[in-house]
C-alpha cells in the first residue's frame, strides 16, 4: 500500500474518499490550513500530540509552543484546531495527549488549561487518562519531585458516539475447582459471603434465602463459564460503591429493597482505567525528532474509538506514531505537517508498517 504526499493547496474536498482509500495520507502545511481544506464530517477518531508549550523548538517553521506565556500558547492551539469539529464525525473521538512544564518555579498547568478553554467550544470532555511514563527522566531539582506524567483527554461532539470497549478490554482469566467448589479468578468462592449472609441481623429470613439463592446462581454461572466473576454487596456488611442514598445510586435502592445485590464483572473482561502505565518511545529512534509519543499509547484509543476501516487522523503528525497504528490495526491514516524532514520520516515508517490482513479485509 503506498503512501500519499500531498501539500495543503493540492487537497480537493471532491476527491477525498478515492484519496483515503487509496493508502495512508501524508499533508504538508498548517494544521489550521489543511483541516479547512478537509471536507465535512470525513474523520473517524483523532489521536494527536501537539507540540508542547515552552519545551522545545520544533522543525518546519512552526512557532507553536514559542509563545511568551501559556495563555497566548492556549489561544494559537486552539485556533489550530478550530476546524476540528466540523471535520470529526458526530459519532467520532479527539484525543490530545500535552505534557506540561513550569513558568518561573511554577507549574503552568497547561494541559488542563486547553482542556477547560476545549470544554467551553462544542467539546464534551470523557475521560482525562493519567500517561504514567514509568521510567521518566533525570531531574536535578531538590525542592520538587520528578514529573513521571501526562495527559491524554478523550473529547466527543456529542453523547452518542462509537465505543468499541469489548476491542481494549483485558481478557477474564479462568475460574478453578479448588476441593470440588468453583473459585473465581480474583478468588470468590462464596464461603464468606454464605458465612455473612447466615450470620446477618440486618436480613429478614426471606431475604436471607433470596440472597443465597442469587450467591448460588452467580457461583453456578461461573461453573459454566457464563459469568468470569462477581461480587456481592449484603446489608449491613459491605458498603455501597459511592453512596447509600437511593437517589444517586441505583445499588442503593436495590439493597435497601432486597437487603443485597450481585455485581457481575463482564464476561469478556475488564475495561482499561484511567491510568496507563506506557513507557516512552525510544526504541527505534535514530532520527532527530525528539518526541516520546509511543505507539502503546495511540492503540487504545484507536481500537476503541475508530471502527475497522475508519479514518485516523493527526493534526501534529510529526513522524507518523499515530498513523502506523492505524494502519497496523486495518485503518485509514491521515496526518498533517508543517515539516517536510518529518513527513519523510513518517512516510517510511508507514512503507514500513505491516498490515494485518484479516482486519483490512474486513475494513
Amino acid at each position: 500500500m503506498g503512501v500519499q504526499r500531498l501539500t495543503v493547496g493540492q487537497l480537493a474536498p471532491e476527491q477525498w474518499p478515492a484519496v483515503v482509500e487509496r493508502g495512508p495520507l501524508l499533508i504538508e502545511g498548517r494544521t489550521r490550513d489543511a483541516l479547512a481544506a478537509l471536507p465535512d464530517d470525513s474523520i473517524d477518531a483523532v489521536m494527536t500530540s501537539p507540540p508542547y508549550w515552552a519545551v522545545r523548538r520544533y522543525d518546519g517553521g512552526s512557532t507553536l509552543g514559542e509563545e511568551a506565556t501559556p495563555e497566548e500558547f492556549v489561544d494559537n492551539l486552539v485556533a489550530e484546531l478550530a476546524e476540528l469539529p466540523r471535520v470529526l464525525k458526530p459519532s467520532g473521538s479527539f484525543w490530545l495527549n500535552l505534557g506540561d512544564t513550569y513558568r518561573e518555579k511554577s507549574l503552568a498547568g497547561v494541559p488542563w488549561r486547553v482542556a477547560f478553554r476545549l470544554q467551553e467550544d462544542v467539546w464534551l470532555l470523557r475521560n482525562a487518562v493519567v500517561w504514567d511514563k514509568v521510567k521518566g527522566n533525570p531531574d536535578n531539582a531538590k525542592d520538587k519531585l520528578r514529573n513521571v506524567y501526562e495527559f491524554v483527554f478523550h473529547f466527543v461532539r456529542s453523547k452518542s458516539y462509537f465505543y468499541d470497549a469489548d476491542a481494549i478490554r483485558t481478557p477474564a482469566a479462568a475460574a478453578k475447582i479448588v476441593n470440588g467448589r468453583v473459585v473465581t479468578p480474583t478468588g470468590v468462592s462464596g464461603i464468606n459471603y454464605r458465612r455473612q449472609i447466615e450470620r446477618s441481623r440486618a436480613l429478614t429470613p426471606g431475604e436471607q434465602a433470596e440472597a443465597l439463592a442469587a450467591l448460588e446462581e452467580a457461583l453456578d454461572k461461573v461453573r459454566r463459564g457464563e459469568l468470569s466473576d462477581f461480587r456481592m454487596i449484603i446489608r449491613g456488611q459491605q458498603r455501597t460503591t459511592h453512596s447509600n442514598a437511593e437517589a444517586v445510586s441505583g445499588r442503593a435502592a436495590e439493597i435497601n429493597k432486597r437487603g443485597f445485590c450481585v455485581l457481575p464483572y463482564h464476561p469478556k473482561g475488564s475495561k482499561p482505567g484511567d491510568v496507563w502505565h506506557i513507557v516512552p518511545e525510544d526504541d527505534w529512534r535514530v532520527d532527530a525528532h525528539a518526541a516520546v509519543f509511543p505507539q502503546d499509547l495511540c492503540r487504545l484509543p484507536i481500537l476503541a474509538t475508530c471502527p475497522v476501516g475508519g479514518v485516523v487522523l493527526d493534526p501534529f503528525a510529526g513522524t507518523g506514531t499515530a498513523l502506523t497504528v492505524a494502519v497496523a490495526t486495518g485503518r485509514r491514516a491521515v496526518g498533517i505537517d508543517v515539516s517536510r524532514d518529518y513527513l519523510d520520516i513518517a512516510e517510511q515508517r508507514l512503507q514500513a508498517t505491516p498490515v494485518d490482513p484479516v482486519r483490512l479485509a474486513v475494513a
